[in-house]
């Protein structure tokens, strides 16, 4: 079968010290800081097989996401802009949906069969560890990840452990078009990040919340949808796109602006009538520049969540979390909790309206044209249809 593959040179920087655990498993845990000259490319691959727990799914659709703009770019010194951990050479792809075609043995897979449509969670905690016993899966001690350390979904097959998957039934049932069910199928693990930064690490909000969102990529644009679902009285987002911003118009953002034509701290507490913003979701991966801005804005009690991902250290000035009574969460990953159903459920009841969000669909063959195009940053979500 076919396959997109990455491939890059493992050169470590000087200033990185390279742990014994990195060297033993060949990953790196600071993608960023190891990888150079990475090299993207579609190759013939073995078909994968189910092996004990596994399903293989035939895979309908996968989103292009931003980690996987960061692995084909690179800054100055050839080095991937991904800070996460990574191995390679990997089939990258990690937001897909799939029709099952072979069930391998054990309990785990005991309620899934051929035919069925599942969704798949992309971080492979293994349950055993102290943080999956203690209910934290999104920070396994042995964490593999679909697309990052082991094969993906840029392809024509894969296979996965069925613990991880989800049947999709409700979107089906929702969407007479099968192609766009498989297509919003694909989207929700990136809807999933965004549940699991506001409602289970944030803790969410009190229907009639403020909430603002800077970066109106598919993270932020989930997270707006999210957040008017849950009731929020007004979602304001900031996003340098044009395109994005009509896009997050369009899915429920009450007030959108270029955050280079205006100062979001002033236009929030100018929305907000002096109040300031409940939450703030960091979704733009640009937290340099978009925290000091959230800061000025906190709420009493209010909350920043950090969902993108960014190497970079950014100054903060505790005295206002202090006297503000607020608080900043991390967030990673979207397993555990019920996520994955839940969301699933949203879209199949049309709270989330993910069918919006794709602006482009690309051949496996223009896999590496279509990561091109992302990273323009015109487009929201494109698919890639094997």
């Amino acid at each position: 079968m076919k396959g997109l593959v990455i491939s890059a040179e493992w050169d470590p920087r000087p200033t990185y010290k390279v742990s014994d655990w990195e060297k033993e498993t060949g990953k790196a845990i600071e993608g960023a800081q190891v990888w150079r000259h990475p090299k993207l490319e579609i190759k013939e691959v073995p078909t994968p097989k189910a092996g004990p727990g596994q399903l293989v799914l035939k895979v309908k659709a996968c989103g292009v996401c931003g980690s996987d703009i960061h692995f084909y770019e690179t800054d100055p010194e050839g080095y991937i802009l991904y800070p996460g951990l990574t191995k390679f050479p990997v089939i990258i792809g990690h937001e897909f949906s799939g029709e099952v075609v072979e069930v391998g043995s054990g309990p785990e897979t005991a309620k899934f069969k051929v035919g069925d449509r599942v969704t798949c969670e992309e971080m492979v905690w293994c349950g055993y560890c102290r943080p999956c016993r203690d209910g934290f899966p999104n920070h396994c001690e042995n964490l593999e990840e679909i697309g990052f350390t082991i094969d993906g979904a840029m392809a024509e097959y894969i296979a996965v452990p069925a613990k991880l998957c989800w049947k999709l039934d409700p979107i089906f049932e929702r969407y007479a078009d099968e192609e766009t069910a498989w297509e919003v199928g694909a989207t929700v693990e990136p809807t999933s990040v965004a549940y699991n930064g506001i409602f289970e690490r944030a803790g969410g909000f009190r229907p009639g919340a403020y909430v603002v969102v800077y970066g109106a990529g598919p993270i932020g644009l989930a997270a707006i949808q999210l957040a008017k679902a849950a009731g929020a009285a007004k979602v304001i987002a900031f996003e340098v796109s044009e395109a994005r911003r009509k896009i997050a118009q369009e899915v429920g953002a009450d007030h959108v602006y270029d955050p280079r034509e205006v100062t979001p701290s002033e236009v929030v507490m100018d929305l907000t009538h002096g109040e300031g913003a409940d939450l703030s979701v960091e979704a733009a991966g640009a937290p340099e520049v978009t925290i000091p801005e959230m800061e000025k804005t906190l709420a009493i009690n209010g909350k920043i969540t950090v969902i993108g991902r960014a190497a970079k250290r950014v100054p903060m000035f505790l005295e206002r979390f202090q006297v503000r009574r607020s608080q900043l969460f991390g967030a990673q990953g979207h397993s555990g909790h019920g996520i994955f159903p839940s969301v699933i459920r949203m879209m199949g009841a049309g709270l989330v309206r993910n069918e919006k969000i794709i602006t482009g669909r690309f051949p496996l063959d223009q896999a590496v044209e279509a990561i091109k195009r992302l990273t323009e940053r015109r487009d929201a979500k494109i698919m890639i249809r094997p």
